[in-house]
């Protein structure tokens, strides 16, 4: 191993001491910064000057991550069915943006990255439905603010491969919405992505429709649906939720094209 002590610091002057100091603080400094001021492709940036005072609070949220959000249940019974549609939009997310989800964090198989110059973090709940507990702790930890958290979900009463983007509301009867908001303090002001799978044919069980797997011809329709998806979060992450809900309103399904 190189002899960095003796090199960079010697020891036979005061002024070697100042600089060791600056050297450790500084080091400090970089390490403390949250993970999405940092660069994107090294650990270290030079300092910047900040020449204001203050920040205004949008522009403070504008640097903060968004929190998506895919529910599903994990496990291999519940894998690439109807009740896990937000597990898989959050994996297609990952792959085209190149975020590596290997982490579990806060009882979530965990991501963290970008969408353009914007920072975003990937959380996929690894607790059933109604026990979406890790949400809002990884909004508590990171402070993150609710317009800036997108949860992604099924919902039977759109038709299947439909999108639908609301600014908030209820749980609509969702187990794993119910939870989120339980556990966000009663809070409903969060978008939400809504991904439409469908009602159960004839008298069918709900319960046991959306354990249904996709067959060759819906998979197709809700790859297309999911690269719909992906653009719309770009849009809305990168611009407003205007924008990304004009989107989602005027995008055609697979089927018209």
């Amino acid at each position: 191993m190189y002899n960095i002590s003796t090199a960079l610091f010697p020891r036979s002057t005061s002024a070697a001491i100042g600089r060791r100091r600056l050297f450790c603080e500084s080091l400090c400094s970089i390490s403390s910064s949250p993970w999405w001021n940092t660069n994107k492709t090294s650990c270290f940036r030079s300092p910047k000057l900040n020449p204001m005072a203050s920040i205004s609070t949008e522009a403070e949220e504008k640097q903060m991550p968004w929190l998506l959000v895919g529910l599903g249940n994990p496990g291999n019974r519940y894998s690439r069915t109807r009740h896990n549609v937000g597990f898989e939009l959050v994996d297609f997310i990952a792959e085209a943006r190149g975020i590596a989800m290997s982490t579990v964090s806060f009882k979530s198989a965990f991501g963290k990255g970008f969408i353009g110059d914007v920072p975003v973090m990937l959380a996929k709940p690894q607790t059933f439905m109604n026990a979406s507990e890790s949400v809002g702790a990884i909004v508590s930890y990171y402070k993150i603010p609710l317009k800036q958290v997108l949860v992604m979900f099924d919902d039977m009463d759109l038709p299947f491969a439909k999108l639908r983007l609301l600014p908030k509301g209820g749980h609509g009867g969702h187990n794993g919405m119910k939870s989120i908001i339980n556990h966000l303090k009663g809070s409903r002001d969060f978008p939400r992505l809504r991904i439409g799978i469908g009602r159960p044919p004839g008298k069918m069980d709900p319960a046991s429709f959306v354990l249904r797997p996709f067959n060759k011809e819906e998979r197709q329709e809700l790859d297309f649906t999911f690269q719909n998806g992906l653009e719309a979060i770009r849009i809305l992450v990168q611009d407003n939720f205007d924008k990304s809900a004009t989107f989602v309103n005027s995008a055609k399904p697979l089927q018209t094209l």
